[in-house]
């Protein structure tokens, strides 16, 4: 079939204009429907913030020492799992603490998902290595691999089976760290505002997560952990040691360092707080000035591959066309 419009190296213009403008529409009603039906981020971080306040409230009324240690409610379910990963000689207690360091960093705080995480370990591999013995040996769908790739693919699939919850974890905690670090100066900052005002550390802290919830909600979402620890844990310095273990990061380790510094040896809160402040301002700008300088070298590839054929498309395509309807048109007029 003929294109009856202009043609571009091949191509209708009209064609080509057309399907461009319509993915332009659908991503426009796209962007609209998703800023008109935007949902509060706290609303669901608050209901759990309030079960958090229950089972406080929970371990501190118990007598039991074992209630105290474990405020989180262990199902009929875990415990079978758990006792299962225990018969097959899999489930260790070093191990399980390093999964909870995980999750905690991922923003999981039921501690008793480390369980499942394990148990993910083990059948994952199975599935996928399952599935990919199904798909090279039985089914045939890569005649032209040989015995070799094909035993390589099916260990790739075992093995991503087995690290694929470490590395969902993994991705998961590395974009709520960043989230908290480039928060964490502007807390600090309203930490100090709120300490030279007269409040209390955990109302400090409690005004800043509300302050903080839209823009970082991370951040918001554990200082208001911390200000709820803060009203009900018997000792202060668990509520910081808490912060501590639940962000993989040093600013938060040297902030509730201070804390406990000032909690202990009476210092100025608000003058500890700005000296921080200001180091982690200067280290955010140290970490956007090193991106800056690696980003010529990592823009050079992009450019020859992607930027630099697009340009002489523009540039020489008309020049192109131009050349070619003439020498099409040579042979009619002779």
């Amino acid at each position: 079939m003929t294109p009856s419009g202009p043609t571009l190296l091949g191509f209708d213009v009209i064609l080509v204009g057309t399907l461009l403008a319509a993915v332009a529409a659908l991503a426009m009603m796209m962007a609209i429907y998703a800023a008109v039906t935007v949902k509060d981020p706290m609303a669901k971080r608050v209901k759990a913030l309030n079960a958090r306040r229950e089972e406080l409230k929970a371990g501190i009324v118990k007598t039991n020492a074992r209630k105290r240690t474990s405020l989180v409610r262990r199902t009929d379910q875990t415990d079978r799992v758990k006792e299962a990963l225990a018969n097959m000689k899999v489930l260790q207690q070093s191990q399980i603490e390093t999964i909870q360091q995980k999750l905690a960093w991922a923003g999981y705080r039921n501690k008793e998902l480390a369980v499942y995480v394990i148990g993910a370990r083990m059948v994952l591999p199975i599935a996928f290595g399952l599935v990919a013995f199904l798909s090279l040996y039985v089914m045939n769908m890569m005649p032209e691999w040989g015995s070799m790739k094909k035993l390589l693919g099916l260990t790739a699939a075992v093995g991503f089976g087995y690290k694929a919850p470490e590395i969902y974890l993994k991705n998961k905690a590395g974009k709520r760290t960043d989230a908290v670090r480039k928060g964490l100066p502007d807390a600090l900052d309203l930490l100090v505002i709120c300490a030279e005002a007269g409040l209390t550390v955990d109302a400090a802290f409690n005004r800043v997560a509300k302050e903080l919830g839209r823009a970082y909600p991370e951040l918001g979402d554990e200082f208001a952990l911390t200000a709820i620890e803060l009203s009900f844990l018997t000792e202060r310095k668990m509520a910081f040691d808490n912060l501590a273990y639940r962000v993989n990061l040093d600013s938060i380790k040297g902030v509730v360092t201070t804390m406990v510094q000032t909690e202990r040896y009476g210092t100025p809160l608000a003058s500890a707080l700005r000296v921080l402040s200001a180091e982690f301002r200067n280290e955010r700008m140290m970490r956007a000035e090193e991106k800056a300088a690696r980003l010529p070298a990592i823009m050079t590839v992009p450019l020859i591959l992607f930027i630099l054929p697009t340009l002489f498309v523009v540039i020489l395509g008309p020049a192109a066309c131009s050349i070619s309807d003439a020498f099409a048109a040579k042979p009619g007029r002779s």
